[in-house]
């Protein structure tokens, strides 16, 4: 009867860890070491634990602990080890030592080293009398050692250990074997048993079975299903599921001394045999399979030897393959049973088949079992038995059918079934049969646009395809192909010229094709729909014509061109082309002779077409007469024209006007939109310069030549109306009228002014002034008192007098009192300072009527006029201090008074000078190299503020004074960084807003500061040469600037001495020009260019020159003229450059 198949662990122990194999997780349950037993527990998976395996068991599966195994993976694998164990042999009672060198050159701290035995089993737990631990570290040469000690050896520490170190994110790891051999008196004791034990192992050795479970376990999983198939594994997902179950581990249980394996396995129709060893024979034991108790039966047998509890399973069958577990009391052990199916054999093969395209194709076979698992293959890729797949596959009993309704061409090949024992393969051919043409394409002639209709029938009903020419055709909306059985249509609905030439249909599969060919005509055809009305074509004078007419016709038509009688060739200058699809009229430099009809003819052997087409020459019309200038103003004139004679055979569409002033020979354009009139005016225009303006006329062609210059004229006007006329005085018979020139006086000048008046009621102006008064003030004397009056004025030049300007009100011939009123400015109501020295001149405008009288006192008593000079006007008075002294500081106080009226105001004046030097200046303290100052404030604050002090020093031995702190604000200060060794003396300065004082005072003694025994050494420098040649590190840059507006060019130089900048234009010097202004600071040179105009333009250049050297740097420049942001707009591109004018003609 056949036994589970079982494998010895040994072999799973001695083989070396793999890489990814990691220290299992402490505390997992193990036998103790001293006891005689070689099974090796396998640490905790997925938080649960997992029974012992035994020695002899089949399913050495221990997995990971997850946390350190991932740990590991990820970890960076590098060589610590310097000096790795090596395997080694040791009898039976004697001792052996491992070693293990680690350097800790590069590491922090000490590496975590473990030893294991097998793949799992951490030994740091199993040190005591027989295995001992130890570890050393030697500081001269950062080593350190590790040792592993085994005392007594015995058989059962035989096999495969590993030492694992890891420091960090580094790892590494060291497998080596242990042979324990056995002594010779030991030899002598081995019983019968265990020699057959042995010799059983080796027979295994020797013919080793199969083992599905080994197999899956070290397996890919892309390789389950093939595994499950080659050995009749039915419920593959469900072995797999109890795989996994079975991998976990169970804690050691106290009922069960010896438990279940955790898998058997055993053929179908075989025999099996669970054993359980209980460690109380006295408890009660219960089998279950899939948690359904078994009772004893011809099919379960129970069995008691000793402590030994047995369960046979008679003839397994699929249904037995379940999870089985025994309890006893609490406890509980289980174990899987898997049954293998006996293969299945192929008893009658496959046969080679023949066949024909579209027949019905079966190729069977049988086999040893009834609906067994078959597979079927098709070059060696599996067939499926998918509804839409064009194999079926047919299974009765034992028989198996591959079916192929209609086959193809393609399937030829060999097919093969497989089984789990066996296989057979056959060749299938599928030819065609021969094919006979019933009904070929016959040749065509199509008129264009008519359908074509091509059909051919063939024998067989086979798909076939359609070429033109030799090129595929493809199913379109445009092209139809039809098939139906043996029939084969090509439609086109819609011919067109391109379908014409050869067609051939070719049947899929067979090398003959059926040919015809395909013949469109057209009528010939002129296309005139691009020409205008009447055909009429319209080209401008000395320009090309290229008249391209798109003409049809199949075949090609051939095409004449004829004007009246006479032929138009294919040469000269007016001559004919002709292309597949059209036909050009060509005509070099149009004349207006050549305008008139030409007649176009197109003949081919389908008809005819022909069509005449008018040509029409047209040009730029005639220039207009000069133009007359009728009237003329200040800024302004009106000019009138006429129409030129001949409008170049299109209509005027507008004019251009230019003018220019007359000493100059440059026009500017003055209308960007057409003038549609035949008058215009002119404005923006310079007084007193005479000008001139010419026309130019514009049809759709273009613009005609410029007329001839008007006749010159000069604008001239009269000014504006004089401005803020007012009423300056008032007496009982005269009132004195004051004004402002008038803003705009023009190019005529202005030679007087004209006042006039009238009284009021009445309208008669009398004029005041018979001759001209060129002062913008004058009084009307001989008015009568108490008269009320209206005043206006005129300003007269050559060109008349202008717009009157009038008084707003009447004016009352009587003296009126106004108050006195003092209009102190801004800056007098503050204290008004100066330096001694400066100029004092205040000017106090006042008001007042009649005769104001002003009075002046310095702080309450009357100003010395030999000292200060005082002087007043009617309407202002002016106080004036030559060379200003601190004893002119104080308060004035001025008054303006007006018969019985008065008005004060004061003025503080306040004269500053400079301070006097600080009282005593003392050492307080020196320490280190720091000294204490102290002094007192000037007694003489220069009549300001003091805003702070200035201290320097002084080597005794030099008595050079060198500035230590400015601007400060105390009176006493620390002094730092002195030299040791050197003596100093201070002195400190006053500063107020007129500056630091003349003298300073000094420090009595010297501040000696003490070297402390060190001597001091003056290192020794050389000058440094600060020459240096000219030398442009900003370069000029090209420049494009807008006419009318400021530019400037910017570069920068350095050189030592400080070189000279000179400027120049197209390399002509810069000199005395005012448009020009130069500028350098700090290195930095700038030209400015005030409003330049297109003639500005040019190349620029800077020169530096100093005594090394000289450097030069130069752009260019260029001026635009802008209107309204437009470049010239208006006028065609070959004039834009041309009518530019300079800013001066504007």
């Amino acid at each position: 009867m056949p036994e589970p198949t079982k494998k010895d662990e040994t072999e799973n122990e001695s083989a070396p860890p793999p890489p990814e194999q990691t220290t299992p997780q402490e505390g997992g349950n193990e036998k103790g070491k001293d006891e005689d037993d070689t099974s090796v527990s396998t640490p905790p998976a997925d938080g649960m634990s997992k029974p012992a395996e035994r020695k002899d068991s089949v399913w050495s599966l221990g997995e990971g602990a997850p946390e350190e195994s991932e740990k590991r993976d990820d970890a960076q694998r590098s060589t610590l080890f310097i000096e790795k164990p090596q395997s080694g042999t040791v009898s039976v009672g004697g001792n052996i030592t491992f070693i293990a060198k680690v350097e800790a050159k590069d590491l922090l701290r000490k590496p975590n080293v473990k030893w294991f035995k097998g793949k799992w089993m951490d030994l740091a737990s199993k040190a005591g009398k027989h295995l001992q631990l130890k570890e050393s570290f030697e500081r001269h040469t950062k080593i350190h050692t590790f040792e592993m000690q085994i005392i007594k050896a015995k058989e059962n520490y035989a096999g495969n250990y590993r030492c694992e170190v890891s420091y960090k994110d580094k790892f590494d790891s060291c497998s080596f074997d242990l042979e324990v051999t056995e002594s010779s008196q030991a030899a002598a004791n081995i019983d019968i048993r265990s020699a057959f034990k042995r010799r059983e192992v080796k027979q295994q050795e020797e013919e080793p079975e199969v083992d599905v479970w080994d197999l899956l376990k070290n397996a890919n999983p892309s390789e389950y299903e093939k595994i499950a198939f080659q050995y009749g594994i039915t419920d593959l997902r469900g072995m797999l599921k109890r795989l996994k179950r079975m991998r976990r581990e169970v804690k050691k249980s106290a009922a069960f001394a010896k438990g279940l394996d955790p898998a058997y396995q055993v053929d179908k129709g075989g025999k099996v045999r669970f054993m359980v060893e209980l460690a109380d024979p006295t408890v009660e034991l219960k089998w279950y399979k899939n948690g359904q108790e078994i009772r004893p039966s011809a099919k379960y047998i129970f069995e008691h030897k000793g402590n030994q509890r047995i369960l046979f399973i008679n003839n397994c069958t699929m249904t037995d393959d379940a999870r089985y577990y025994v309890t006893a009391g609490d406890e509980k052990c289980s174990t899987e049973l898997f049954v293998r199916d006996p293969p299945i054999l192929v008893t009658k093969g496959l046969e080679d088949t023949s066949t024909y395209v579209g027949e019905r194709v079966e190729l069977s076979c049988e086999v040893s079992e009834d609906d067994a698992n078959v597979k079927w293959f098709r070059n060696g890729v599996e067939l499926s038995d998918d509804p839409k797949s064009r194999y079926r596959i047919k299974v009765e009993g034992k028989k198996h059918t591959l079916i192929i309704e209609e086959a193809a061409k393609n399937d030829t090949a060999t097919y093969s079934v497989m089984t789990t024992g066996g296989q057979s393969e056959a060749k299938l051919s599928v030819d065609l049969r021969p094919l006979k043409i019933s009904l070929a394409l016959e040749d065509q002639t199509v008129r264009l646009g008519q359908e074509i209709h091509l059909k051919c029938e063939i024998s067989e009903n086979v798909e076939g395809k359609w070429y033109k020419n030799g090129q595929l055709i493809e199913a379109s909306d445009r092209v139809k192909l039809y098939h139906k059985g043996r029939i084969h249509r090509f439609v086109i609905p819609v011919s067109a010229v391109e379908d014409e030439g050869e067609y051939m249909f070719v049947p899929d599969a067979y090398n003959i094709n059926i040919p015809c060919k395909v013949h469109i005509v057209d009528p010939p055809k002129l296309h005139l729909d691009g020409l205008g009305e009447n055909n009429t074509v319209t080209v401008v004078a000395g320009n090309k014509l290229r008249l391209e007419i798109p003409i049809t016709g199949e075949p090609p038509p051939k095409v004449f061109w004829s004007r009246g009688d006479k032929m138009v060739t294919d040469s000269g200058r007016i001559r004919a082309e002709s292309y597949p699809d059209s036909s050009c009229l060509v005509i070099d430099a149009a004349e207006r002779d050549d305008s008139g009809p030409f007649r176009i003819t197109l003949k081919n052997e389908a008809g005819e077409d022909t069509a005449l087409i008018n040509i029409k020459v047209v040009d730029v019309p005639d220039p207009p007469q000069a133009p007359n200038v009728t009237e003329v103003g200040e800024d302004w004139c009106i000019m009138t024209w006429e129409p030129p004679a001949n409008d170049g055979g299109s209509p005027i569409l507008g004019y251009f006007i230019e003018r220019k002033k007359k000493q100059s020979s440059r026009w500017m354009r003055l209308n960007f939109e057409l003038c549609k009139e035949t008058t215009f005016e002119p404005k923006k225009m310079i007084e007193g310069v005479a000008y001139e303006v010419r026309v130019f006329a514009v049809n759709a062609i273009g613009m005609s030549k410029p007329s001839m210059p008007s006749k010159s004229f000069v604008p001239l006007a009269v000014t504006s109306p004089p401005t803020l006329l007012a009423v300056d005085s008032v007496t009982d018979t005269s009132v004195t009228m004051k004004w402002r020139p008038p803003d705009q006086i023009g190019a005529a000048g202005l030679d007087g002014y004209v006042v006039e008046y009238c009284f009021e009621g009445t309208d008669e102006w009398i004029v005041a002034n018979p001759e001209l008064t060129d002062k913008t003030k004058f009084t009307i004397n001989g008015l009568p008192t108490g008269s009320k009056i209206l005043v206006r004025v005129k300003a007269v030049n050559a060109a008349g007098e202008s717009e009157p300007k009038y008084h707003p009100q009447p004016i009352l011939v009587k003296e009126v009192i106004e108050p006195p009123k003092i209009r102190l400015p801004r800056h007098l109501k503050q204290t008004y300072t100066r330096r001694v020295g400066e100029t004092v001149n205040l000017v106090i405008p006042f008001q007042g009527k009649p005769r104001a009288k002003v009075s002046w006192q310095k702080n309450g008593s009357p100003i010395d006029k030999n000292d200060i000079n005082i002087r007043n006007t009617e309407n202002d008075t002016i106080i004036f201090i030559r060379k200003a002294e601190r004893g002119h500081s104080g308060e004035y106080d001025m008054k303006v008074e007006v018969e019985n009226l008065v008005d004060k105001a004061t003025i503080d004046i306040q004269i500053v000078d400079r301070p006097g030097p600080p009282e005593v200046v003392t050492i307080e303290d020196v320490w280190g190299e720091n000294v204490n100052l102290s002094w007192k404030p000037p007694k003489d604050d220069g009549n300001a503020a003091i805003t702070g002090y200035t201290i320097q020093k002084a080597d005794k031995k030099s008595m050079e004074w060198f500035t230590v702190i400015e601007h400060y604000h105390r009176t006493s200060a620390t002094i730092n960084e002195l030299v040791i060794g050197n003596e100093y003396y201070f002195r400190v300065f006053a500063e107020n807003m007129c500056g630091l004082s003349e003298d300073a005072t000094m420090t009595k003694e010297s501040a000696l500061i003490a070297k402390d025994g060190k001597v001091y050494k003056y290192p020794v420098y050389d000058d440094f040469d600060f020459s240096e040649r000219p030398l442009f590190t900003q370069p000029l840059v090209n420049t494009f600037a807008v006419a009318g507006y400021n530019a400037t060019l910017n570069c920068s130089v350095r050189g030592n001495p400080k070189p000279k900048i000179t400027w120049m234009k197209n390399k002509v010097l810069i000199m005395n020009d005012p448009r020009y202004r130069m500028f350098s600071n700090q290195g930095v040179c700038t030209l400015e260019i005030r409003k330049p105009s297109p003639y500005d333009g040019g190349t620029y250049t800077c020169r530096a020159v100093n005594e090394l050297g000289e450097a030069e740097v130069d752009c260019k420049l260029e001026v635009r003229v802008i209107y309204h942001g437009v470049i010239n707009p208006g006028e065609p591109l070959s004039l834009a450059g041309d009518n530019q004018l300079h800013s001066k003609d504007f």
